[in-house]
């Protein structure tokens, strides 16, 4: 099912948009537990091949590995989810796109696969800019499974917008 982003989510994508188009900025995608719904939501809008260069859907260890350069010792020492994981996805497509700016989302949607410590609805997001330090934010967002997607891209491209070169 396709989940579009609500009228809200709308304004700030087109807000974004905006800002990487005046810009002349490229980004690329890195998603595990949103499925690429964050990559849907960039190429809803009409011109989004003038700042979306590519999203990369990583769902297994095995993809993160060979399609983001993410170290197999992050996945065994702390998991798929986790900060370290979320900045290593950032920082493989920032690099194996070349773009200017990569964000990353990695969690548990549920309603299976969590545990104490990381909870279902637990999500780490990574935004990677060129010469910048990963940043990495951490939520345990409450809901069903499509309830913590959507979340979770609202809040990936919140914190795009916060850390848009320029901006």
């Amino acid at each position: 099912m396709t989940q579009s982003p609500s009228p809200e989510t709308r304004t700030l994508l087109q807000a974004f948009a905006g800002q990487m188009t005046d810009r002349g900025l490229r980004l690329a995608t890195a998603e595990s537990c949103t499925g690429g719904l964050l990559a849907e939501w960039m190429t809803t809008l009409s011109g989004s091949s003038n700042w979306f260069e590519c999203g990369f859907v990583t769902y297994s260890n095995a993809a993160k590995v060979n399609l983001l350069q993410v170290a197999p010792q992050a996945l065994e020492i702390h998991g798929a989810v986790s900060p370290q994981v979320a900045e290593q996805m950032a920082s493989g497509a920032l690099g194996v796109s070349g773009v200017d700016l990569a964000v990353s989302v990695t969690g548990i949607a549920g309603p299976d696969g969590g545990s104490t410590s990381k909870p279902v609805g637990t999500v780490y997001i990574g935004i990677a800019r060129r010469n910048w330090p990963v940043v990495t934010a951490h939520r345990v967002f409450e809901g069903d499974r499509d309830t913590v997607r959507e979340q979770s891209a609202s809040l990936a491209l919140a914190l795009l917008m916060e850390h848009c070169p320029g901006g």
